[in-house]
């Protein structure tokens, strides 16, 4: 099997090795990536790994530190075109944390937001473009908007504004506890 491990601005990535070996107490959240063209998009949208794994042409694992938060989406199609399209942005957790259990993502994670079909899914990528537009990193925002803006999805509500102002409350809130 050919495996490239990549990493990112933490620690340098373990051997595949050591990787293989771990058993599933490890304090890192992997979750499943994989492309078939034309078929099958399941990839990160946002969202700072501590290192990835290349298993084949198709396949990657992307590794993420506990606390951290990121984005997937995933896209399937058939020959008459797109069947599924679902954003997930969830929240790492160890495994002995509370957590979900949810396809691809071991041990687990906090489900902050869950979009299902095209139109939440875009509605749900302008509000991330907004708040890049800002010059903030959707990993970096508070965990309770991404909390509200699915609330406000699944009751077809007007969707809530992310500002810098309360990034920069959440922020300075961070920093004080």
């Amino acid at each position: 099997m050919n495996t490239h491990v990549t990493a990112a601005t933490q620690p340098p990535a373990p051997s595949f090795v050591a990787l293989a070996s771990q058993s599933s107490s490890t304090s890192l959240t992997r979750v499943s990536l994989a492309y078939l063209a034309h078929r099958i998009n399941l990839y990160l949208r946002f969202g700072e790994p501590a290192y990835h794994v290349q298993h084949d042409r198709w396949r990657r694992v992307a590794a993420f530190w506990p606390a951290s938060i990121f984005g997937r989406i995933r896209w399937e199609a058939n020959d008459d075109g797109a069947t599924r399209w679902q954003l997930m942005v969830m929240q790492a957790c160890t495994s002995l944390d509370a957590a979900q259990r949810i396809p691809g993502v071991q041990p687990g994670a906090r489900l902050l937001l869950h979009a299902e079909g095209e139109r939440q899914v875009r509605a749900v990528l302008s509000c991330i473009d907004a708040i890049e537009a800002l010059g903030i990193a959707p990993a970096d925002v508070l965990p309770t908007y991404w909390r509200s803006l699915g609330n406000r999805l699944a009751l077809r509500g007007p969707l809530p504004v992310y500002t810098a102002g309360q990034h920069a409350a959440w922020r300075v809130g961070k920093v004080l506890s």
